[in-house]
């Protein structure tokens, strides 16, 4: 479905957000470098915001990868490199973008899907994940294997759980970091974080020996697959009023768009990547190649009532 047909769609079935927060979004920091190097993937997740497969072919190519590496370097605000995708170690330079990142002193996030860990051809990842000290959050929808499996297809608990075990024994949970993240199934919000966090800890440790340090809870973005599914089963309006009376606005200090821009994989720069999915340009600075930090720093941003998922319950960034 066309960007401009979603946001049509979603400011239809809800009050509209700007006015909800009552005045412009403002940009706080830059702490954090969100990259998109690429939307191919070797799974097909429903819930899926990015619209990830393994047919997916656009990725980020390495005059790009130059582009952001030159931003990452010479701007000392930025600690954290997120890199995400579709699955970010499928595109070919993921090892060279690691390596440079790390070499700028720069902390490295790999967005992990883990069923990756076990594709053949991609058993290198363990070593060189822990080699360069990169901190995993990975997606694991659920404790339970057929929630999981429901949600992203039919195995994909098992591979995940075998390649969390295999990034304990490397001292994933431990010496070095690896966060889970949460996304709830059907009409729903996420729970508590904290209550959330130690039912998956239990669970994964009684059955499985497996440790991990936090579990991020987000909630399901009404956009793309998802969005399509909601309207599917005659459900958006539903959802849409659950986001719209959760609404929370102690989130609005720590939403990840007031302290990060996200970066397309063809160096289009953008709010957040759920901005990025939506094509919602960064209002000052169109592409990487004419990076502004000043006027990085003192935006407005975009904002429309996809948002709301940002904002409900106790936040999602």
């Amino acid at each position: 479905m066309e960007t401009t047909k979603q946001l049509t769609i979603l400011q239809e079935h809800a009050p509209s957000f700007d006015e909800k927060i009552s005045g412009p979004l403002n940009a706080i920091n830059l702490k954090t470098f969100q990259v998109n190097i690429g939307r191919k993937c070797n799974q097909a997740c429903r819930h899926c915001h990015v619209n990830g497969s393994p047919q997916d072919e656009r990725e980020m190519t390495r005059e790009t990868v130059d582009l952001c590496l030159d931003v990452i370097r010479n701007v000392s605000d930025i600690e954290t490199i997120d890199l995400t995708g579709g699955a970010p170690e499928m595109n070919e330079n993921f090892r060279y973008f690691v390596k440079e990142a790390r070499k700028a002193g720069k902390h490295v996030i790999d967005r992990c899907n883990l069923t990756i860990l076990e594709e053949p051809g991609y058993e290198y990842l363990y070593d060189f994940l822990s080699d360069n000290q990169v901190e995993i959050v990975a997606s694991l929808p659920h404790f339970r294997s057929s929630s999981t499996d429901r949600q992203r297809g039919g195995g994909v608990f098992e591979k995940s759980i075998l390649a969390l075990q295999k990034l304990n024994k490397l001292g994933y949970g431990e010496s070095l970091a690896l966060n889970l993240v949460y996304n709830p199934t059907g009409l729903y919000i996420s729970s508590p974080q904290e209550q959330l966090e130690r039912e998956f800890k239990e669970s994964l440790y009684q059955k499985f020996g497996i440790v991990f340090n936090n579990l991020y809870c987000i909630n399901n973005i009404p956009i793309n697959r998802f969005l399509e599914s909601l309207i599917r089963v005659d459900k958006l309006s539903d959802y849409m009023e659950i986001l719209v009376n959760a609404y929370n606005p102690c989130t609005i200090d720590n939403l990840m768009c007031r302290h990060q821009i996200s970066v397309g994989y063809d160096g289009n720069l953008y709010d957040c990547d759920f901005n990025q999915i939506l094509d919602m340009k960064l209002a000052p600075i169109g592409h990487i190649q004419d990076f502004d930090y000043d006027k990085i720093i003192n935006r407005t941003i975009q904002t429309g009532n996809h948002c709301y998922g940002c904002t409900a319950g106790s936040g999602s960034s």
